[in-house]
Protein backbone atom coordinates (compact mmCIF):
# COMPACT_ATOMS: atom_id res chain seq x y z
CA UNK A 1 0.00 0.00 0.00
CA UNK A 2 0.91 3.38 -0.74
CA UNK A 3 0.14 6.93 0.68
CA UNK A 4 1.04 10.40 -0.20
CA UNK A 5 -0.04 13.74 1.54
CA UNK A 6 1.24 17.15 -1.16
CA UNK A 7 0.11 20.23 -2.45
CA UNK A 8 -0.88 20.49 -5.95
CA UNK A 9 -1.25 23.32 -7.90
CA UNK A 10 -2.61 23.24 -11.19
CA UNK A 11 -2.48 25.44 -14.66
CA UNK A 12 -4.50 25.54 -18.17
CA UNK A 13 -2.14 26.23 -20.76
CA UNK A 14 -1.67 25.98 -24.60
CA UNK A 15 0.33 23.31 -26.39
CA UNK A 16 3.05 25.28 -27.77
CA UNK A 17 3.66 27.04 -23.64
CA UNK A 18 3.55 23.64 -22.59
CA UNK A 19 6.65 22.72 -25.13
CA UNK A 20 8.54 25.42 -23.73
CA UNK A 21 7.78 24.73 -20.63
CA UNK A 22 8.98 20.99 -20.82
CA UNK A 23 12.11 22.39 -22.18
CA UNK A 24 13.14 24.73 -19.34
CA UNK A 25 11.96 22.30 -16.78
CA UNK A 26 13.58 19.68 -18.18
CA UNK A 27 16.99 21.14 -17.51
CA UNK A 28 15.86 21.15 -13.33
CA UNK A 29 14.36 17.96 -13.03
CA UNK A 30 14.31 14.69 -14.52
CA UNK A 31 12.26 12.99 -16.53
CA UNK A 32 10.06 10.07 -14.87
CA UNK A 33 11.40 6.84 -15.98
CA UNK A 34 7.92 5.78 -16.98
CA UNK A 35 7.55 8.84 -19.30
CA UNK A 36 9.87 7.83 -22.61
CA UNK A 37 9.88 10.61 -25.68
CA UNK A 38 6.19 9.88 -25.93
CA UNK A 39 4.85 10.00 -22.30
CA UNK A 40 2.90 6.96 -20.91
CA UNK A 41 -0.97 6.75 -20.91
CA UNK A 42 -2.86 6.91 -17.51
CA UNK A 43 -6.44 5.61 -17.59
CA UNK A 44 -9.32 5.86 -14.54
CA UNK A 45 -12.40 4.64 -13.97
CA UNK A 46 -14.38 6.97 -10.93
CA UNK A 47 -17.17 5.76 -8.84
CA UNK A 48 -19.66 8.05 -7.42
CA UNK A 49 -23.26 7.89 -6.02
CA UNK A 50 -26.22 7.97 -8.25
CA UNK A 51 -26.61 11.80 -6.96
CA UNK A 52 -23.03 12.43 -7.68
CA UNK A 53 -22.09 13.23 -3.99
CA UNK A 54 -18.56 13.44 -4.97
CA UNK A 55 -18.56 15.54 -7.78
CA UNK A 56 -20.79 18.18 -5.72
CA UNK A 57 -18.24 18.17 -3.29
CA UNK A 58 -15.48 19.43 -5.28
CA UNK A 59 -17.99 21.66 -7.39
CA UNK A 60 -19.03 23.00 -4.15
CA UNK A 61 -14.94 23.07 -3.10
CA UNK A 62 -16.06 21.44 0.10
CA UNK A 63 -13.08 21.32 2.60
CA UNK A 64 -13.30 17.54 3.23
CA UNK A 65 -13.87 15.97 -0.25
CA UNK A 66 -12.63 12.32 -1.74
CA UNK A 67 -13.35 10.08 -4.45
CA UNK A 68 -12.34 6.60 -5.44
CA UNK A 69 -11.07 5.27 -8.49
CA UNK A 70 -9.39 2.47 -10.41
CA UNK A 71 -6.35 3.32 -12.47
CA UNK A 72 -3.97 1.91 -14.46
CA UNK A 73 -0.65 3.09 -16.59
CA UNK A 74 0.29 2.59 -19.62
CA UNK A 75 -1.48 0.82 -22.43
CA UNK A 76 -5.17 -0.01 -21.82
CA UNK A 77 -5.90 -2.43 -24.65
CA UNK A 78 -3.40 -4.68 -22.77
CA UNK A 79 -5.41 -4.86 -19.98
CA UNK A 80 -6.18 -8.05 -19.16
CA UNK A 81 -7.46 -10.08 -15.53
CA UNK A 82 -3.75 -10.16 -14.32
CA UNK A 83 -2.69 -6.74 -15.62
CA UNK A 84 -1.53 -4.94 -12.33
CA UNK A 85 -3.74 -1.44 -11.24
CA UNK A 86 -4.56 0.83 -8.39
CA UNK A 87 -7.10 0.78 -6.72
CA UNK A 88 -7.04 4.33 -4.76
CA UNK A 89 -8.89 7.17 -2.28
CA UNK A 90 -7.65 10.67 -3.51
CA UNK A 91 -8.96 12.79 -0.43
CA UNK A 92 -8.36 16.85 0.15
CA UNK A 93 -8.09 17.76 3.84
CA UNK A 94 -8.16 21.73 3.59
CA UNK A 95 -5.38 22.36 0.98
CA UNK A 96 -3.15 19.21 1.46
CA UNK A 97 -4.09 16.50 -1.28
CA UNK A 98 -3.56 12.86 0.35
CA UNK A 99 -3.69 9.85 -1.88
CA UNK A 100 -3.88 6.19 -0.34
CA UNK A 101 -3.75 3.20 -2.70
CA UNK A 102 -3.39 -0.44 -3.52
CA UNK A 103 -2.02 -2.50 -6.28
CA UNK A 104 -4.40 -5.39 -7.31
CA UNK A 105 -4.99 -7.90 -10.41
CA UNK A 106 -7.54 -6.14 -12.22
CA UNK A 107 -9.65 -8.88 -11.50
CA UNK A 108 -9.61 -8.01 -7.94
CA UNK A 109 -9.92 -4.43 -8.52
CA UNK A 110 -12.93 -4.98 -10.13
CA UNK A 111 -14.52 -7.97 -7.48
CA UNK A 112 -14.03 -5.23 -4.88
CA UNK A 113 -15.08 -2.01 -6.49
CA UNK A 114 -18.04 -4.01 -8.68
CA UNK A 115 -18.32 -6.72 -7.30
CA UNK A 116 -18.79 -5.35 -3.61
CA UNK A 117 -16.93 -8.76 -2.21
CA UNK A 118 -13.26 -8.28 0.17
CA UNK A 119 -10.83 -9.56 -2.12
CA UNK A 120 -7.61 -11.92 -0.90
CA UNK A 121 -4.84 -9.59 0.32
CA UNK A 122 -1.84 -9.01 2.58
CA UNK A 123 -2.47 -8.37 6.17
CA UNK A 124 -1.34 -4.77 6.03
CA UNK A 125 -3.72 -4.04 2.87
CA UNK A 126 -6.80 -5.53 5.01
CA UNK A 127 -8.13 -1.98 6.59
CA UNK A 128 -7.71 0.02 3.48
CA UNK A 129 -9.76 -2.71 1.15
CA UNK A 130 -12.33 -2.57 4.47
CA UNK A 131 -12.55 1.07 4.08
CA UNK A 132 -13.13 0.89 0.31
CA UNK A 133 -15.84 -1.77 0.56
CA UNK A 134 -17.15 0.61 3.33
CA UNK A 135 -17.53 3.68 0.80
CA UNK A 136 -19.16 1.15 -1.77
CA UNK A 137 -21.48 -0.40 0.14
CA UNK A 138 -22.66 2.38 2.47
CA UNK A 139 -22.71 4.84 -0.60
CA UNK A 140 -23.89 2.41 -3.38
CA UNK A 141 -20.75 3.35 -5.22
CA UNK A 142 -21.00 2.94 -9.21
CA UNK A 143 -18.71 3.36 -12.52
CA UNK A 144 -19.59 6.75 -13.09
CA UNK A 145 -16.92 8.40 -15.64
CA UNK A 146 -13.60 6.97 -17.10
CA UNK A 147 -10.74 9.52 -18.20
CA UNK A 148 -7.56 8.58 -20.31
CA UNK A 149 -5.06 11.00 -21.33
CA UNK A 150 -1.26 10.96 -22.45
CA UNK A 151 1.42 12.20 -19.60
CA UNK A 152 4.97 13.21 -19.28
CA UNK A 153 6.23 13.50 -15.67
CA UNK A 154 9.22 14.79 -13.87
CA UNK A 155 10.93 14.69 -11.00
CA UNK A 156 13.23 16.66 -8.46
CA UNK A 157 16.26 15.76 -7.70
CA UNK A 158 18.73 16.89 -4.84
CA UNK A 159 16.73 20.07 -3.50
CA UNK A 160 13.69 19.31 -5.10
CA UNK A 161 13.54 15.53 -3.32
CA UNK A 162 9.31 15.48 -3.57
CA UNK A 163 8.61 17.95 -6.41
CA UNK A 164 7.00 16.16 -9.34
CA UNK A 165 5.41 18.02 -12.63
CA UNK A 166 3.46 16.44 -14.62
CA UNK A 167 1.82 17.43 -18.04
CA UNK A 168 -1.50 15.95 -19.34
CA UNK A 169 -2.53 16.19 -23.13
CA UNK A 170 -5.10 14.57 -25.10
CA UNK A 171 -7.25 14.28 -22.24
CA UNK A 172 -10.29 12.12 -23.49
CA UNK A 173 -13.56 10.26 -21.11
CA UNK A 174 -16.42 8.28 -21.58
CA UNK A 175 -19.90 7.61 -19.30
CA UNK A 176 -19.85 3.82 -20.34
CA UNK A 177 -17.77 0.73 -21.52
CA UNK A 178 -16.12 1.49 -18.07
CA UNK A 179 -14.00 -1.78 -18.94
CA UNK A 180 -10.23 -0.04 -18.90
CA UNK A 181 -9.52 -2.86 -22.09
CA UNK A 182 -12.55 -2.08 -23.64
CA UNK A 183 -12.82 -0.54 -27.31
CA UNK A 184 -15.35 1.79 -26.90
CA UNK A 185 -14.95 5.63 -27.81
CA UNK A 186 -13.65 7.63 -26.09
CA UNK A 187 -14.10 12.00 -26.33
CA UNK A 188 -12.06 14.81 -25.89
CA UNK A 189 -12.93 16.50 -22.69
CA UNK A 190 -10.64 19.22 -22.91
CA UNK A 191 -9.64 20.58 -26.10
CA UNK A 192 -6.92 19.19 -27.78
CA UNK A 193 -4.84 22.20 -28.13
CA UNK A 194 -4.49 22.43 -24.20
CA UNK A 195 -2.50 20.64 -21.63
CA UNK A 196 -2.90 20.60 -17.62
CA UNK A 197 0.41 21.11 -15.93
CA UNK A 198 0.35 19.67 -12.63
CA UNK A 199 2.98 21.12 -9.64
CA UNK A 200 3.06 18.35 -7.07
CA UNK A 201 4.98 19.22 -3.84
CA UNK A 202 5.45 17.73 -0.03
CA UNK A 203 5.98 20.95 1.09
CA UNK A 204 6.70 24.10 -0.93
CA UNK A 205 6.97 24.78 -4.50
CA UNK A 206 10.67 25.80 -4.58
CA UNK A 207 11.43 30.09 -5.90
CA UNK A 208 12.53 28.91 -9.49
CA UNK A 209 9.76 27.23 -9.87
CA UNK A 210 7.19 29.79 -8.71
CA UNK A 211 9.27 32.46 -10.80
CA UNK A 212 8.90 30.29 -14.00
CA UNK A 213 5.02 30.27 -13.50
CA UNK A 214 5.01 34.25 -12.74
CA UNK A 215 7.50 34.93 -15.92
CA UNK A 216 5.14 32.90 -17.81
CA UNK A 217 1.72 34.41 -16.56
CA UNK A 218 0.28 31.67 -16.03
CA UNK A 219 -3.21 31.26 -14.04
CA UNK A 220 -3.75 28.80 -11.30
CA UNK A 221 -7.35 26.77 -12.22
CA UNK A 222 -9.27 24.50 -10.39
CA UNK A 223 -10.06 21.87 -12.88
CA UNK A 224 -11.06 18.09 -12.22
CA UNK A 225 -10.51 15.28 -15.24
CA UNK A 226 -13.59 13.47 -13.53
CA UNK A 227 -15.61 16.62 -13.59
CA UNK A 228 -14.82 17.47 -16.84
CA UNK A 229 -16.19 14.08 -18.14
CA UNK A 230 -19.27 14.26 -16.34
CA UNK A 231 -20.33 17.53 -17.52
CA UNK A 232 -19.23 16.67 -20.70
CA UNK A 233 -21.56 13.94 -20.73
CA UNK A 234 -24.08 16.21 -19.45
CA UNK A 235 -24.31 13.80 -16.50
CA UNK A 236 -24.23 17.18 -14.73
CA UNK A 237 -24.70 21.06 -15.75
CA UNK A 238 -21.41 22.71 -16.42
CA UNK A 239 -19.99 24.70 -13.83
CA UNK A 240 -18.11 27.97 -13.67
CA UNK A 241 -14.76 25.65 -13.57
CA UNK A 242 -15.82 23.64 -16.57
CA UNK A 243 -13.19 24.11 -19.70
CA UNK A 244 -14.80 25.65 -22.61
CA UNK A 245 -14.96 23.16 -25.41
CA UNK A 246 -13.55 26.20 -28.06
CA UNK A 247 -11.89 29.52 -27.09
CA UNK A 248 -11.02 30.20 -23.45
CA UNK A 249 -10.61 33.89 -24.25
CA UNK A 250 -13.86 34.07 -26.03
CA UNK A 251 -16.12 32.13 -23.85
CA UNK A 252 -16.57 31.71 -20.31
CA UNK A 253 -20.13 30.96 -20.63
CA UNK A 254 -20.21 27.69 -18.32
CA UNK A 255 -24.08 27.37 -18.74
CA UNK A 256 -23.61 26.67 -22.54
CA UNK A 257 -24.26 22.76 -23.39
CA UNK A 258 -22.47 21.53 -26.17
CA UNK A 259 -21.98 17.43 -27.17
CA UNK A 260 -18.65 16.59 -25.85
CA UNK A 261 -15.81 16.76 -28.66
CA UNK A 262 -15.69 13.16 -30.65
CA UNK A 263 -11.94 11.73 -30.02
CA UNK A 264 -9.42 12.68 -33.11
CA UNK A 265 -7.11 10.62 -35.05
Amino acid sequence: MHAFNRYEIKYLVDVAEAAALREEIGRRLDRDRHSGDRGYGVWSVYYDTRQLRFYWEKIEGLKFRRKLRVRHYGDRFSVGEDTPVYVEIKQRVNRVTQKRRVRLPYRDALLLCDGRTLVEHEPAQRPFLEEVLDLVLRLDLRAVAMTGYTRHAYVGRDADVGLRVTFDQRIRGRDRDFHLGADAEDRLIVPARKVIVEVKADERVPYWLTDLTAKRNLQVVRVSKYCQSVEAYGLAPRSVFHIPDHDLDTDLDAGRSRPAVPLEA
